[in-house]
């Protein structure tokens, strides 16, 4: 989309309702100097950012390929990209890895998911659901009464963090396609994007889509040190603001405007060319009334620009009409694709299904997607230490394990590093949980409730233990890559203050020993923070798969490598696949040649002639006997000259 494109403003018509904006003058990236492409800030018409690739998963094959385009599919910057030429080189790169046999069978699991949905579905229609509707309606006016208006949340990104942080040491990479990160790249400039690289994909994958990438590796320190500088910025206009990673945020910028005297858009326009001037990376903001709309604009008008979503329901509600699904944030690869299945491709498609949501996908579920139809979400922004943590966990990835007692070994490692954790954040659980994954990529888990809350490395191990135990009984020669230990239910283990008249004061609720809560209670107004962790969890289960992949892939090389011999076409040995080991046995082969061809070339004359006897001189070597006048091959040609010499001696 052009810039002209992006700074178009005009009335938003649909077939039941339109809606005319006020547009405020287009405005480029902050400060002098900065050039992204696309910059723009502004207030632009209430529809959402360009729609997602059009699929059509009517077969397994299809649908496989739709799911391998991974979960940075909405990533900005990837406009002009045909995904489905990017579905299909992902497709056969990954073909016959374990990666790709994974991801089938998972895919195959959901295809048999959505049949049994769908034959729900059926059973429902020839119901009468009319109670479920007037519940539905009823949900829907006691959610309208709670939407709040009043308030400016923003939600800040950094755009192409990691890229734009390596771009200010190496200035030479901001106008060439590239990437963060070896075997899985986390974050491609928008050059990179362009070919359809992004975030979330293997490295080996995403060369062959540019083969003129290039690839840095990462550096942390550096990102969190300009993370840092960063967040002194935010702080200066929101002390509370949440981190949402290190290179996102949330804000509610209503006590500044207020206190300033200034609007949403004035506001987060200086915020971001505060950013720039301190930390010298761009941002990109989506301004709106509450987190959940903060996010989804904060994408629109990337890189280094800002999207307004005026505080209007009319507006809002058209807004949310036409947004597809994956771009409501807690909405990932596998939920879309369950919606989809039963006609929900959008996010104004909720409503005519709103009777029968709760049957098919559960409270919870419903209760979401009504919030999302609605365009509504939570407004109260606080720092992430401030939130209620439900659980506390740690896992580790390894090489294959497979005996019992590597097994065991690195379960105790994982408990100790868990009881690290509690100890740090000062918490023990009623809940043990095991996680592990196999060579297979496939994810078992297992879970049982000690006796009392544990959080000591031999009460999490000794718990543990039988978990594991039993599933190497249920899984013979089991061999896994990945372990993991988490506790849930989790109460505070810290000490109780001391109360106005010097008495210890009461624990928290939090301490009480109640039985654990079953799944479905104890869920807050708004349960958006369950499905988002969801979606990162998929996410981030997404890239330890992607590492196996490209860590699968560099052994299969090497193992190629390792099966191919060059044959030497002096003396016929086959020698290591390498440039400089294979130079130096040609050299020591012509040079016996050499030493051949002179000592018979200095064999004695018959007696007749009178020559002298003397030997000849030896010719100094050069680079294969070259003329002196001939100018040096580039080490480019002498590879394929050595190459073809060597195809021709096998011709």
């Amino acid at each position: 989309m052009s810039n002209a494109e992006r700074c178009r403003v005009g009335p938003f018509t649909d077939t039941t309702s339109s809606s005319h904006l006020a547009a405020a003058d287009p405005q480029h990236g902050p400060g002098p100097g900065v050039h992204h492409e696309a910059s723009s800030t502004m207030t632009t018409r209430p529809s959402p950012e360009r729609p997602l690739p059009a699929r059509t998963p009517s077969t397994e094959h299809e649908s496989l390929k739709y799911h391998l385009l991974g979960p940075s599919l909405t990533k900005a910057g990837q406009d002009s990209v045909d995904q489905s030429k990017v579905s299909d080189i992902i497709y056969n790169a990954s073909k016959g890895s374990k990666f790709f046999n994974n991801e089938e069978a998972k895919d195959k699991n959901l295809t048999d998911k959505i049949e049994k949905i769908l034959a729900k579905r059926r059973h429902l229609d020839k119901l009468d659901l009319t109670s479920d509707l007037r519940k539905a309606d009823d949900y829907i006016a006691e959610l309208e009464l709670s939407r709040d208006l009043t308030q400016i949340v923003v939600h800040l990104d950094c755009d192409a963090f990691y890229a734009a942080v390596e771009e200010l040491d190496r200035p030479e990479l901001k106008d060439v396609p590239f990437a963060v990160g070896k075997g899985v790249l986390t974050t491609c400039n928008y050059h990179a994007r362009k070919f359809g690289c992004r975030s979330g994909m293997a490295g080996f994958v995403a060369m062959k889509l540019c083969p003129q990438l290039i690839c840095v590796p990462m550096n942390f320190q550096k990102y969190m040190a300009k993370a840092e500088e960063v967040r002194q910025v935010l702080a200066l206009y929101d002390p509370n603001f949440e981190n949402a990673s290190c290179d996102e945020a949330y804000l509610n910028l209503t006590k500044y405007c207020n206190e300033h005297h200034m609007t949403g858009e004035e506001a987060v326009s200086q915020m971001r060319a505060d950013v720039y001037e301190k930390a010298k990376i761009t941002v990109s903001a989506g301004i709106a009334a509450n987190a959940k709309l903060a996010k989804i604009c904060s994408n629109i008008n990337k890189p280094n620009g800002q999207f307004l979503l005026p505080s209007d329901r009319q507006t809002i509600m058209e807004f949310m009409k036409t947004l597809p699904t994956r771009k409501v944030n807690g909405i990932g690869r596998v939920f879309e694709r369950e919606l989809d299945a039963i006609g929900v491709k959008t996010c104004g498609d909720i409503y005519a299904h709103r009777a029968c949501l709760a049957k098919l996908f559960g409270q919870k579920a419903f209760q979401f997607l009504m919030q999302c139809y609605l365009g509504l979400g939570r407004t109260v922004i606080k720092r992430a230490e401030d939130y209620e943590r439900k659980s506390v966990g740690t896992e580790t990835t390894f090489k294959e394990l497979q005996s019992p007692d590597a097994l065991r070994e690195k379960l105790r490692f994982v408990a100790e590093e868990l009881e690290g954790d509690l100890k740090r954040t000062e918490y023990k659980g009623r809940t043990l949980c095991i996680k592990i994954k196999l060579h297979t990529y496939e994810v078992h888990t297992r879970q049982t409730t000690p006796p009392f809350a544990v959080h000591k490395a031999e009460d999490l191990y000794k718990y543990s233990l039988p978990m594991l135990e039993k599933l190497m009984k249920e899984i013979p020669n089991m061999r896994l890559r990945l372990m993991g230990l988490r506790v849930t239910h989790i109460i505070s283990t810290k000490k109780p203050g001391i109360d106005f008249f010097g008495r210890p004061a009461k624990a928290s609720s939090v301490t009480t020993k109640k039985p654990a809560p079953k799944e479905d209670e104890e869920w807050e107004t708004w349960p958006e923070e369950e499905f988002e962790e969801a979606a990162r969890q998929e996410r981030n289960d997404e890239m330890n798969e992607l590492e196996k992949l490209s860590q699968e892939q560099k052994q299969q090389d090497r193992e190629a490598a390792s099966n191919t011999q060059w044959q030497c076409p002096i003396c016929n040995i086959p020698q290591p696949p390498d440039d400089a080991s294979f130079n130096a046995h040609i050299d020591f082969c012509l040079s016996k040649q050499t030493i051949k061809d002179v000592v018979k070339s200095t064999a004695p004359l018959p007696a007749t002639d009178k020559q002298s006897s003397a030997p000849k001189s030896m010719p100094k070597k050069g680079k294969r006997g070259r003329p002196r006048n001939e100018s040096l091959p580039s080490e480019q040609e002498a590879r394929e000259k050595r190459r073809a010499f060597f195809s021709l001696g096998n011709g």
